[in-house]
């Protein structure tokens, strides 16, 4: 079976962060999964939902993921807290992943839309799939990312420093390998190199 035809009719869920200078980049790749043929259900965390920015207002950051999937978008713990009971993904994205919600996913606590569907998800045992972007990837959340390296079910899409001399410890994960990490994640397997240069 080739890579499309496994991708096509995928069940995903997408958990967006409150990264928001990587949000035209996230969506671009989620247009790319849903074209081939993925389910796709937005999540945002509440800062995500409600925070307008200099790169846009939740309004039309929430407007564009219901136009990418034709799907509301889950904003609150009681409609993500379901994901797990119903067993409503194959996988779940989270992109962008910050590095708050990467602190709370390593030691396990459950105050957001978007960490609450990873735990139900991952009562399933299913893979999570994570796209990090934050300024301290190489510093505080360092032992976050390693924490979360060793447990089972969790992945990482591919990283680089996004700019190593203005922001030494800042790393942004490749979108654009989000869809090759969900197959390699689906066969159990983290892809290859995970930590990479531009």
């Amino acid at each position: 079976m080739s890579d499309i035809d496994r991708l096509a009719k995928l069940r995903v869920g997408w958990a967006v962060c409150g990264s928001f200078c990587t949000f035209a980049k996230a969506f671009e790749e989620l247009e790319e999964l849903v074209s081939l043929g993925c389910e796709v259900t937005p999540i945002m965390s509440q800062n995500a939902y409600s925070t307008d920015t200099r790169f846009g207002t939740a309004q039309q950051h929430a407007a564009r993921l219901y136009e990418i999937t034709g799907k509301t978008v889950l904003h609150e713990i009681a409609t993500t807290e379901p994901v797990g009971p119903k067993k409503m993904f194959d996988v779940l994205v989270v992109a962008p992943c910050t590095g708050n919600t990467l602190a709370k996913l390593a030691v396990g606590i459950t105050d957001t839309p978007v960490t609450m569907a990873v735990k139900s998800h991952l009562r399933n045992q299913r893979p999570v799939v994570i796209a990090v972007s934050t300024n301290d990837a190489l510093s505080g959340s360092a032992k976050n990312i390693g924490t979360l390296r060793n447990y089972k079910n969790f992945y990482f899409v591919p990283v680089s420093q996004d700019d190593c001399m203005s922001k030494p410890f800042s790393m942004v994960a490749d979108f654009k390998q989000i869809p090759q990490t969900i197959l390699e994640a689906l066969d159990g397997r983290q892809i290859q190199p995970v930590f990479t240069q531009k």
